[in-house]
């Protein structure tokens, strides 16, 4: 019961990793909001857990955060724990060729939603003297892949973005990690590869020395302990989570 007390929010916690993350939460003693823009998935998991609440929400849209922040303070007051897992990517392309709209769309949900969750969230934190913020990046920030451009970028971005953060909140007790998952089984995994064939996948884990996809549980293990207060000395820190993908 590590975070028995502790009050959390998940964006994309849906499906996924954030699900995973959800749940084991869940499993430790949080009270968590399920935020996602399919809010009927959601509402769905959340009837599965009796500290589980849903939240439906747009996180590159400033209302839409506010919205869920609102809620979260009526429906268990003061938030301890925030994760933003919630993320997009492009179909593998060339660079030049990704359309203006999905570079926008990567942006807004990769990128402005740490914003705009750090403007909701963040001065209560301070306030309290306390909290924690894991921001869900990628290995793709670490050791990019070719034609997954724009979203390697927005990756990298959210680790420096977490450093920043950690080191100008950290006089305030607030601290700020994130994780870099490799390719897991979730919901992208074939926006990643492009198309979802026993070929590309033997390309994909050829690349992991591991020899396996990440899964939501390894993703949600990492999460816990950066969270919790066993991490009570660790801020800035980009853990990767890839069975040595990065080395």
């Amino acid at each position: 019961m590590r975070l028995q007390g502790k009050t959390a929010i998940v964006t994309g916690g849906a499906s996924g990793f954030g699900a995973g993350i959800v749940e084991r939460f869940l499993e430790e003693g949080a009270r968590v909001m399920i935020a996602d823009i399919n809010g009927d998935a959601a509402q769905a998991l959340a009837q599965q857990h009796e500290n589980a609440t849903a939240q439906t929400v747009d996180v590159a849209n400033a209302a839409s955060v506010q919205a869920m922040a609102d809620a979260a303070g009526d429906a268990f007051g003061p938030v301890d724990i925030l994760v933003n897992n919630a993320g997009v990517t492009h179909l593998p392309t060339p660079l030049e060729d990704v359309s203006e709209d999905d570079f926008d769309r990567v942006f807004n949900v990769n990128m402005k939603s740490v914003y705009l969750t750090a403007r909701a969230f963040v001065p209560h934190m301070k306030a309290r003297g306390a909290g924690a913020i894991l921001n869900v990046a990628s290995t793709a920030g670490l050791s990019p892949r070719p034609n997954l451009n724009w979203y390697n970028a927005s990756k990298g971005w959210m680790i420096t973005a977490t450093k920043t953060m950690a080191v100008e909140l950290a006089p305030s007790g607030v601290r700020v990690n994130a994780i870099c998952p490799v390719a897991g089984e979730t919901p992208l995994l074939k926006s990643f590869m492009g198309e979802d064939t026993p070929e590309i996948r033997a390309k994909f884990l050829s690349t992991i020395p591991l020899g396996r996809f990440s899964t939501p549980q390894d993703m949600a293990n990492a999460a816990l302990f950066l969270c919790s207060d066993e991490a009570s000395m660790i801020t800035g820190t980009a853990l990767e989570v890839d069975g040595g993908r990065c080395i």
